[in-house]
């Protein structure tokens, strides 16, 4: 009966769906509805919710229990107001922050649940609001309108036949993403003519992957039907915007079915250390309470009704555990939280969580991200290797010669020179193979040249000149954007870029066109990408690809030189592609497409099935060349980190680069001094492997660890209490190639082995996880958006800032905290003390001392600024604080 309730309201197993365009009364299940909401409560959970989360501590349950007490007339001491209105005005002060806060958040929801799209009927474009959008319904969505539910791309308005995202909402990063519509749909004439055709969109259940998707497009109404397969490619999830054009598609998932829904997961609330300290005094001094209230009755000797006389007297001297407490750190909070955002020092920078600011001041590990945090995520062009010959920065003209000379000779056939015969042999065989380097690079790739409007030239007037001052480059990888960038500067510019061909320009200003047969998108799993063109001209067809060395090594032609060279150009903390291809036959092609197609229309197993044939192709390349390209260090990266190091923290690296790579930044940042040895961590595939190599590292002292994600996978499966041991000795660690979720799993370890507290730096989605695992999660706004910024509970603008933010802001924090807690309940055990000393003397009558509000206004109004006062307290300048990080250590005692 449960389930049949639960089939009803639409919360069955997610399963694949068919989904008839413009025809959401075809639809073969429920679905969920299109409406967002990021509230904690509702309007029947709110208040109970809110109270349960108050009294779930001892400091809070304390204070209630004490005053429904005074109910019972043989315990009341004096007027319930005594009692009552503290603990009225700290749950009201807490109950109008949180109803604030749902206030905000449903108003937000609101606004986006109501906005308003267009949409495909059969008596024309009508207006929907967000939350009645239902699976089948074909949306239109205009250019800078965000993606109301997650649905397939039917058509665009734009003549290049594709449009571009804006992702970074969705997975972190700024670059946009091309997508193509489906072929059958993007020929019909006109828009309203989706709904005169008989056809259908199979997709897999809804799931949390946001770079995969698998389904099919069927058109029934043609002869043959139409069978297209779907990819990511097709897709538009929800909260991506669209960059380009106007689209319209059709809506698959709604609601919590929403790849961005099910990828949002709850942050745990965080709870500082110190809160939790106070709570536990609480507990002690409760302990010191009942310990007096019985000397007191022991010293009546138990007489009478003795047990109504140790309930009055905890009730007397309750006043040991001060109710003010709580509201005095919590303003100390806010104020904490003011001078941080008003400090000229780190402009931009936002709390956005105002629970934890006295966390900053006892961090003992650091754990950051490589890529955007300690660089610039801004690739600059370096070294390009043919073999026998390498280019760098200082010889880029030689190239530039190289690729002048090829097409200059092609042009116009030189008269022979007899006497320089063997010199010109020599010549031409250099610059033809730059030539095709170079060739190679300004074709595989997914970059799409835009030109945008500068007010003087009209945009489609620059478009059809290639006008050089307008151009932009975008692709979903800024080492992409480095590399056409760089061919542009040798003389080979890539101009021109739509579905189907691309247009590059020679130095002597000719235009070569190609068209695009097919293009293998990179992967993480494949860790390479490939694209097959014709040359217009001469109609050849060649199959270019880039990839890492791991994966190409196994793919081109032999050779005695790769291996070798991708570790030289790494550890000069380059990022290595090796470039690839193959010429193929028309009849080699054709055969290829064939299997390639039937391959994509399989549902069951696509991707594996295309990555068979793709593979078949992948065999005997020729090797072209090996690029390198830098990542810049953030400025003052350097100095922050020594600072670091000073105050006693010590700062982990977690990144998905390779290992040279990371090793070298983490030198080039002085993440690992000068002085210390760095043990790199072999590659290990099983217990025994493991075992031996953590034998090896545990003989070696003040030695920073060098591992990669595979082989600490390893290691925590069989030995993790060993490994945590000995990676927390050491004065740094840097973990490569590792993955968001492995970032959390080293958070959390840390967390549970040392029992310190941790804080996590990161720009980009992948660091969401581990960000929201730390104690204290600080996020740069960089390259990748704000998704790191958004889900931190610290916002920066440069990693130089944590400096300052940790050294003066940390450390204030919490040492006014300390003083301003230990004050207040100094000045409760006063009014104890005088409330014992006057039992005492009245033979330990359970008579107050201070009647009504003279007591309430002793621990709040009359004594409140004097004792807040500590909040602004400085005990050295914050120059001082940064010149000596030492004193930061001291906290951590």
């Amino acid at each position: 009966r449960c389930c049949e309730c639960l089939r009803c309201c639409g919360r069955r197993d997610p399963r694949p769906r068919t989904v008839w365009l413009g025809h959401p009364e075809k639809r073969d299940q429920r679905y969920p509805r299109n409406v967002i909401n990021n509230q904690k409560y509702n309007f029947f959970t709110f208040l109970p919710g809110v109270l349960f989360n108050q009294f779930k501590y001892f400091f809070n349950l304390y204070f209630l229990l004490l005053a429904c007490s005074q109910f019972v007339v043989e315990m009341r001491l004096g007027a319930l107001y005594t009692y009552w209105v503290p603990l009225g005005f700290v749950l009201a002060v807490t109950v109008i922050r949180e109803a604030t806060e749902e206030i905000r958040c449903y108003m937000r929801d609101k606004e986006v649940n109501s906005q308003i799209y267009s949409k495909l009927t059969a008596r024309g474009t009508v207006k929907v609001k967000s939350s009645n959008i239902q699976v089948g319904d074909l949306i239109i969505v205009e250019k800078n309108q965000r993606v109301p539910a997650d649905m397939i791309f039917l058509r665009t308005s734009e003549k290049n036949g594709s449009c571009f995202l804006r992702t970074d909402q969705l997975d972190g990063e700024t670059d946009w993403k091309l997508r193509l519509p489906v072929t059958c749909t993007q020929r019909l004439p006109t828009a309203s003519d989706l709904l005169q055709i008989r056809s259908y969109v199979y997709a897999e259940e809804p799931n949390i992957d946001i770079h995969n998707f698998v389904g099919t497009f069927r058109r029934e109404d043609s002869d043959p039907p139409v069978n297209e397969s779907l990819s990511i490619e097709n897709t538009l999830w929800a909260s991506t915007v669209i960059a380009s054009g106007t689209v319209v598609g059709v809506v698959l998932y709604t609601g919590r079915e929403l790849r961005s829904v099910m990828n949002t997961s709850n942050p745990r609330s965080k709870i500082g250390l110190f809160d939790l300290e106070v709570n536990c005094l609480t507990k002690i001094l409760f302990g010191a309470l009942v310990v007096v209230s019985l000397v007191m009755v022991a010293l009546q000797h138990f007489a009478g009704r003795w047990y109504l006389q140790i309930i009055r007297f905890l009730l007397l001297f309750s006043n040991i555990i001060p109710i003010s407490l709580r509201v005095n750190l919590d303003m100390g909070k806010i104020v904490y939280s003011w001078v941080i955002r008003r400090d000229s020092k780190i402009p931009g920078t936002v709390v956005r969580s105002s629970t934890i600011p006295e966390q900053l001041g006892r961090i003992s590990y650091l754990l950051t991200d490589k890529t955007g945090t300690l660089t610039q995520n801004e690739m600059v062009f370096k070294r390009l290797h043919l073999g026998t010959v390498a280019y760098g920065l200082d010889s880029m003209d030689e190239v530039q010669s190289h690729i002048f000379s090829i097409y200059t000779q092609q042009s116009q056939d030189p008269p022979a020179v007899k006497g320089l015969a063997l010199a010109t042999k020599v010549r031409k065989t250099m610059s033809s193979r730059v030539h095709e380097a170079v060739k190679a690079i300004a074709l595989c790739h997914n970059v799409t040249p835009v030109y945008e409007s500068n007010g003087v030239t009209d945009q489609a007037e620059a478009e059809r000149h290639y006008e050089d001052s307008c151009r932009v480059y975008q692709a979903s990888s800024p080492d992409e954007v480095a590399l056409v960038q760089w061919t542009e500067s040798v003389g080979l510019t890539l101009v021109g870029r739509d579905q189907s061909s691309v247009q590059l320009r020679t130095p002597g200003g000719h235009i070569l066109n190609f068209t695009i047969l097919q293009i293998f998108p990179f992967t993480y799993e494949s860790k390479r990408m490939g694209i097959i063109v014709r040359d217009e001209s001469t109609g050849e067809i060649t199959f270019y690809m880039k990839g890492a060395d791991v994966v190409m090594a196994g793919i081109v032609q032999y050779n005695d030189w790769l291996e070798e060279e991708c570790g030289n150009m790494a550890r000069e903390g380059l990022r290595v592609l090796v470039v690839a291809k193959k010429s193929l036959t028309e009849e080699q092609y054709q055969d290829f497409e064939a299997r390639y197609v039937q391959a994509k229309l399989s549902v069951h197993d696509r991707s594996l099935k295309v990555a068979t044939v793709i593979e078949s192709l992948e065999m005997e390349m020729e090797l072209l060349c090996l690029t390198g390209v830098e990542d810049q260090l953030q400025t003052d990266v350097r100095p922050t980190l020594e600072t670091l190091r000073n105050a006693g923290i010590k700062v982990w690296m977690l990144t998905g680069d390779k290992l040279e790579t990371a090793t070298c930044t983490a030198k080039n940042a002085h993440l690992v001094t000068r002085t210390q040895d760095i043990h790199i961590f072999r590659l290990v595939t099983n217990r025994g492997e493991a075992h031996l190599e953590l034998n090896a590292f545990r003989r070696k002292h003040d030695c920073a660890l060098v591992i990669s994600g595979d082989s600490l996978e390893v290691c925590l499966k069989y030995y993790e209490y060993e490994f945590m041991e000995l990676a927390c000795q050491c004065p740094a660690v840097v973990c490569c190639r590792c993955a968001p979720t492995q970032k959390a799993q080293i958070v959390r370890l840390l967390q549970e082995r040392t029992g310190k507290l941790t804080c996590a730096v990161g720009d980009g989605g992948n660091d969401v996880s581990m960000i929201q695992e730390a104690d204290c999660g600080v996020g740069v706004e960089g390259k990748e958006g704000k998704q790191a910024s958004l889900a931190a509970d610290f916002s920066i603008t440069q990693f130089k800032h944590l400096g300052r933010l940790l050294m003066v802001h940390g450390r204030n924090s919490y040492k006014r905290s300390a003083a301003l807690s230990q004050f207040v309940i100094h000045r409760s055990l006063c009014i104890s003390t005088m409330q014992a000393v006057f039992s005492s003397v009245f033979y330990f009558a359970s008579v107050p001392l201070y009647q009504g509000f003279l007591i309430i206004g002793y621990s709040t109004i009359y004594t409140m600024f004097p004792v807040f006062s500590l909040v602004l307290d400085k005990d050295v300048k914050s120059e001082v604080a940064m010149l000596y990080p030492e004193l930061y250590k001291d906290l951590l005692k």
